[in-house]
């Protein structure tokens, strides 16, 4: 289901899905993914409402997508051996995702 949230970041409210809920001492967070800017954000859960009305049957600008087939690699350094080898990773590390955004632009 799509909520809305207000994000801190942009500074604005938006739709969005709620990915994951914790505690913290201060309350709950959600992690929420917003459906028209294809970013991630965290959210305090006073700031998340029920998306109503018209506004609901509007269909999201951005969907979540993977890359067919591709898997994550990184660099693997062993000190002890002083060698460098790429191979499989859990999940993408930064510098990969900036240089594939870059090639998007």
């Amino acid at each position: 289901q799509v909520y809305v949230v207000f994000c801190e970041e942009l500074g604005c409210w938006c739709r969005a899905l709620v990915e994951s809920v914790w505690c913290q001492a201060d309350g709950y967070q959600l992690k929420c993914f917003l459906v028209d800017y294809a970013k991630y954000c965290s959210v305090a859960s006073e700031n998340i409402r029920v998306l109503a009305g018209e506004f609901a049957k509007i269909p999201p600008r951005a969907k979540k997508c993977c890359l067919h087939c591709t898997k994550p690699l990184t660099l693997h350094i062993d000190y002890c051996e002083n060698t460098a080898k790429i191979g499989p990773a859990k999940r993408w590390d930064t510098a990969a995702i900036q240089h594939f955004r870059k090639l998007l632009e």
